[in-house]
């Protein structure tokens, strides 16, 4: 499932099939012609920031903002550790169980919004746990190593 919000007006979900009711195929680097319901498309990606999942592109001569959330954003936001959480964040708990690989923060540490805390394997995926939001490290209760489930507080702030 992929959440997709245009402008910041129009949101559109897509499922792992979407991509196979259309004709895509890269023209230029970054430059794609699809064709979609029997309608052309000339698309350009403009402007990427794959750490944010933003990207500016050019539909038809028009540009869009498009914002995309995949299935771990959409589960941290119900977490209430989403992006558009505006709530002070006091408490980082782990998203699923899983091992703690690497702490990448010490007690202490200023961190900023996106900055990668914890590393945290959980079905042979490396997953890569980052702050909510800016603020400083106060308390970190994991340990490299530790095997810690769903909801445990990983480190406070």
């Amino acid at each position: 499932m992929l959440k997709i919000v245009v402008n910041s007006q129009h949101t559109f979900e897509l499922n792992e099939n979407a991509a196979q009711d259309m004709d895509l195929m890269e023209t230029h680097p970054g430059i794609f012609h699809i064709l979609k319901d029997n309608h052309s498309y000339n698309v350009e990606v403009v402007k990427a920031d794959y750490a944010e999942k933003t990207f500016a592109v050019k539909v038809n001569g028009q540009v869009y903002e498009v914002k995309a959330q995949d299935k771990f954003d959409l589960l941290l936001q119900r977490l209430g550790m989403g992006n558009g959480s505006n709530k002070q964040i006091k408490e980082l708990k782990a998203p699923m169980p899983g091992l703690i690989l690497d702490i990448k923060v010490t007690e202490g540490q200023s961190v900023q919004k996106g900055d990668p805390l914890i590393i945290l394997e959980a079905m042979k995926m490396e997953n890569i746990i980052k702050a909510p939001a800016d603020g400083v490290v106060k308390l970190i209760k994991a340990k490299k190593g530790e095997t810690v489930e769903k909801n445990q507080i990983l480190l406070s702030f």
